[in-house]
């Protein structure tokens, strides 16, 4: 589906009424200011300057109050983060259609745009990118990350012929996406498969996205068995289920800030983070003012706080249950 073709389409179904797409925007690395206060990292090897704090796309699109989020969206930008997450499907476009709106009257230029493609086939992947692109008002996204790589089976259907791959690199070459990554929050081992598979085929990933929070130390590690590996491929780590929707604060073993200081001590480029409130907001702009690496004392101290309850996931609901699982829930959305 075009761009055209989706506007019309969504006017119909009430999704992106108020999209223009005469609005179209374009987004420039050497334009996005850095704001006093925010922490900002190098993204992997791609030379770009982002804010270690990221906004998370899902939790902005849920809610009938458009305009709050919005200016939830702008007022993050304004006081510095720049790295804004989203994907195709989140609230059934509607997260992507609010920050295309807020992306509006320059704040685009100030933000380095994410978002994430469910397609396994290049049909399907392209199809999405042409809907993301319209929700999101702009004519590029700076990251494109393929989302939810949870099974074995994914890295084989992304780089097999007429795979999601090959629209990705196309998408790439045409200037509709400057970088591309993958996303997942299932287990270590199918983010390391995804990784030996884009080596066998020559492929460099710029970005990957996965679980890095005071818990999974204790249980199927991304931060042991995956980061290692993808920083020595020079692949920019984002980090997110900081605090698993709110499943992990439960547990009652860590305070919000203390998990987002832990996040931000480990070697990310970014700690997403799901930003639904003002309140939420400030707390996020609270652990980048008061950020100070944690010691080797300290991270030992508030893991061990966590190991117990850590210990067979049962807080990780991303790892041990389908409850994070969108794909599976809609398998179409596959290809």
């Amino acid at each position: 589906m075009h761009r055209r073709e989706f506007l019309k389409s969504a006017a119909v179904t009430g999704i992106a009424a108020s999209v223009p797409a005469a609005s179209a925007q374009t987004s420039s690395a050497t334009t996005r200011p850095e704001v006093p206060g925010m922490i900002y990292r190098t993204l992997g090897t791609t030379g770009e300057r982002v804010s270690a704090i990221g906004l998370g796309g899902f939790h902005i699109g849920q809610g009938s109050d458009s305009e709050a989020s919005i200016r939830l969206i702008r007022s993050a930008i304004d006081h510095g983060i720049t790295f804004l997450d989203n994907c195709w499907d989140y609230n059934d476009g509607i997260s992507e259609v609010r920050m295309g709106q807020a992306l509006r009257d320059g704040y685009r230029q100030k933000s380095f745009l994410m978002t994430k493609m469910d397609g396994r086939t290049k049909d399907s992947f392209n199809k999405q990118l042409e809907e993301s692109l319209g929700r999101l008002q702009t004519d590029m996204i700076d990251l494109v990350q393929f989302h939810e790589i949870i099974r074995m089976e994914d890295p084989d259907r992304i780089f097999a012929p007429g795979g999601a791959i090959e629209g990705a690199i196309e998408a790439r070459k045409a200037g509709k996406i400057r970088y591309i990554g993958f996303t997942g929050h299932k287990d270590p081992a199918v983010h390391l498969r995804m990784l030996e598979t884009a080596q066998k085929h020559s492929f460099h990933f710029d970005t990957i996205q996965m679980p890095i929070n005071v818990m999974d130390a204790h249980f199927r590690s991304f931060t042991k068995e995956v980061m290692p590996v993808a920083l020595k491929q020079g692949i920019g780590v984002l980090a997110m289920k900081t605090f698993g929707d709110k499943f992990l604060l439960q547990s009652k073993t860590f305070e919000p800030i203390e998990a987002l200081h832990y996040g931000l001590t480990q070697p990310v480029s970014v700690v997403i983070t799901g930003i639904d409130s003002p309140a939420i907001l400030e707390q996020a702009l609270t652990a980048a003012k008061t950020f100070k690496p944690m010691t080797e004392t300290q991270v030992s101290s508030l893991l061990a706080r966590t190991k117990e309850a850590a210990s067979k996931g049962r807080f990780e609901l991303f790892k041990t249950t389908s409850h994070f699982d969108g794909t599976a829930a809609n398998p179409k959305w596959l290809g």
